[in-house]
């Protein structure tokens, strides 16, 4: 069907389409001056030293787990509220995924306390996932991986730009991995960027992206070398330069689009709080942050959360699911997790459409009907009116 109101909104115009068209004019359409461009506009703007530019988010994450020295044998801690791609990059290297509980409705990103429950001899690192762009609880999950000897891997694709207290997210822990899927803030269709403060780790991250080759051909069609070696079994992990041009424009737009999105999550806050039977997660925050999706938690048990998007999406608003949880899929049931927060958020979960162009009438609207399709249940019933 289509949606009056979609879950999001792709933020491109002729500048993306310009830009695009000017690489390809150029004759340098692989990786090239314009992914040099994007890696040193990330340095600057996260205030980061490294920044590698690779073909995804979860190429990025599988070069954490690469650099960091996780191999077969190791165990690493991760959230199971959040896309596969989490957990997979850690079996991509031979190494366990354990899964830990995340802190409640209000606060939907991986708990310290399981963290710290959950490691053994065997526990080499942590996969901080920042849930919607919010920060995790980083104090005192760095505090952890000090006193354990951790590596701490953060899986930032949902909070490019988002600080926690003042601090860009991916520059906190060891390394770190963006994402410019096509539904992301920074879209590019695919495309990702792996982050550090950690020359040793940057310079092997570059390596690993290129089949362990010592040059590229770029550097070669300029003649900065003549040849190469391959020193180490590499991938193909580059990003090319059409999207990296995309990516530019993208990340040039950013900081507006994000102080807009900041507006409709002000909004949204203001009229959810007088819904009954429904929590915004991190709705105390007071940070900067990326506002990627906007979630909420129906916290009414007996209320079924499929019986309410279909009651929102009939009345043409787009709504999503972030995320079914990755210890009820397939391959991942026999790690025998338990995760009683985790199995209750994901299964009251509701993502409602967030963009910069969402109007005050918009919001108004799409609160209402979630209003009606929760609280029918119990007669409870507002009608809202902008300030």
């Amino acid at each position: 069907m289509a949606y009056k109101i979609p879950l999001f909104n792709l933020n491109f115009d002729e500048k993306e389409a310009n830009a695009a068209a000017e690489t390809i004019k150029s004759g340098w359409i692989s990786t090239g001056p314009k992914c040099a461009e994007l890696e040193e506009m990330f340095i600057r703007m996260f205030n980061v030293k490294y920044a590698v530019s690779v073909s995804n988010c979860t190429d990025s994450l599988h070069l954490c787990c690469l650099v960091c020295g996780i191999g077969p044998g190791d165990e690493v801690i991760c959230p199971s509220l959040t896309f596969a791609a989490s957990a997979n990059c850690i079996r991509y290297v031979g190494a366990t995924p354990v899964f830990a509980d995340i802190v409640g409705p209000e606060h939907i990103n991986i708990d310290p306390l399981d963290i710290e429950r959950k490691i053994t001899p065997k526990t080499k690192a942590i996969v901080v996932v920042h849930m919607a762009g919010f920060p995790a609880k980083m104090d005192a999950i760095m505090a952890i991986a000090k006193k354990y000897n951790l590596k701490v891997i953060e899986d930032a694709c949902h909070g490019p730009l988002s600080e926690y207290k003042g601090k860009k997210l991916g520059t906190i822990g060891d390394c770190a991995a963006f994402s410019f899927f096509s539904n992301k803030n920074i879209s590019t269709g695919e495309g990702g960027m792996f982050i550090t403060n950690n020359q040793q780790l940057a310079d092997r991250a570059r390596l690993l992206r290129s089949h362990g080759m010592t040059t590229m051909s770029y550097q070669r069609a300029s003649g900065h070398a003549t040849s190469y070696d391959i020193v180490e079994l590499g991938y193909n992990f580059r990003l090319d330069d059409i999207r990296a041009s995309i990516a530019i424009e993208q990340l040039n737009k950013l900081p507006g689009d994000l102080e807009k999105r900041a507006q409709v999550r002000k909004k949204y806050i203001e009229l959810l709080s007088e819904v009954a039977n429904v929590t915004v997660p991190f709705a105390d925050n007071n940070e900067f942050v990326s506002n990627y999706i906007m979630p909420i938690v129906v916290t009414k048990s007996d209320i079924k959360r499929d019986d309410i998007r279909n009651k929102i999406h009939e009345a043409g608003i787009q709504t999503s699911v972030h995320y079914p949880p990755i210890h009820r899929f397939s391959i991942y049931k026999n790690y025998g997790a338990v995760l009683p927060v985790t199995d209750y958020v994901s299964d009251h979960e509701i993502t409602l459409p967030m963009y910069a162009k969402l109007s005050n009438e918009d919001i108004e609207f799409i609160v209402n009907v979630v209003d009606k399709a929760v609280n029918e249940y119990t007669a409870v019933r507002r009608n809202f009116t902008i300030k």
